[in-house]
This record gives structure tokens, sequence and C-alpha cells, in this order.
């Protein structure tokens, strides 16, 4: 990799899956904490491996996106989110803020429009990017400069994705995994 590498990390995903990988764990207080403890340890684990010289994380800002005023029924059948994470988002704001991480939420956009934003940017810039996330709809993303590292079960087991492992796996390319996925 170049100097220049840009870690991005899909806020909202990634403490979904950590919530529901580990057991409730909550303070003294009774402050749910292991989305956050599974979402930081799969974050130090990355980025002690990547060392990015940039970083940033993208969250989800609210359920409704401009999907929704395109097709009513977009996502229509998710649940709730439990009460146990739903105060877990704000925590985890607040951590990475203490940790001088930076990250991005915008009204009417999902963490992985931000995200697929931000990498073709790095991208035509000549950044390394790396995406950490749990959603396969990352894969199209997957270029010559740009890595998924795609987090499959639990907090720990995470597959590196470059051009010739998506090929390998879907038996396409990168660029054609939204077809799959249509």
């Amino acid at each position: 990799m170049n100097n220049k590498t840009l870690l991005l990390i899909d806020g909202n995903s990634l403490l979904f899956r950590a919530f529901y990988a580990l057991p409730l764990l909550h303070t003294r207080e009774g402050i749910y904490t292991n989305g956050v403890y599974g979402f930081l340890t799969m974050f130090n684990r990355v980025t002690a491996e990547v060392q990015p010289s940039h970083l940033v994380v993208a969250f989800d800002m609210d359920r409704k996106t401009f999907r929704n005023e395109l097709y009513s029924e977009y996502k229509a059948n998710r649940g709730e989110t439990p009460e146990e994470l739903a105060g877990q988002f704000k925590l985890l704001r607040e951590v990475l803020t203490a940790m001088n991480v930076s990250y991005v939420e915008m009204q009417g956009f999902e963490a992985d429009d931000l995200i697929g934003t931000l990498s073709k940017q790095a991208e035509a810039a000549d950044m390394e990017t790396i995406i950490l996330t749990g959603d396969g709809d990352a894969l199209q993303l997957v270029s010559e400069h740009t890595k998924v590292y795609m987090n499959r079960k639990g907090i720990t087991d995470i597959c590196v994705y470059d051009p010739a492992a998506v090929v390998e796996k879907w038996e396409v390319p990168p660029e054609q995994m939204i077809e799959i996925k249509a």
C-alpha cells in the first residue's frame, strides 16, 4: 500500500453485528455496552493491521432515505432496533469523539451511500481504501485501490476481498456485484 490509506468503517453494520455476536453487557448503571465493546474490538484490530493515514466511521442518520421516496416499501419489513442496542449508537459516537475519530452521517443517506462516495473520492485522489463492514453491498466498490474487509461472523472472523477474491467467490467482477444483488 502507498502511504495514503483511508479506512472507512460502516458504523451501523458493525455495531449491529457486535451487538448480536456478544452477550448483553452493561455498566453498573445499567447502560448496555456489548455492541460498543465489540465494535471497538474490531476497530482496534483492523486499525492496528491497516495503520491508515485517514479514518472515517459512517453512520445512518435515521431510517428514512431518498430510497423511501422512490420506493415506499424500501426496508419496510425491518423490525425496530432493540432497546438494548438503540442507546449504544449515541454512546459509540461519544466514544469515537473522545478518541478523536471522525464520523459522518447525512440526512437522507445510509452509511453505505457515504462510504461509496468517499471511497470513489479517495480512489480519484490515488489513495488506497479499506472498507470495514458486514454489508455485502460494499463488494461492488472493490477495485485495484479498494479492498473490503467483511465481517462474517462474531467479531473476529473477517475476510478480505480484493478483485480476485470477489471473482473467486461470486464468479463475477466487483462492478457486476450490483447485478447479483438485484
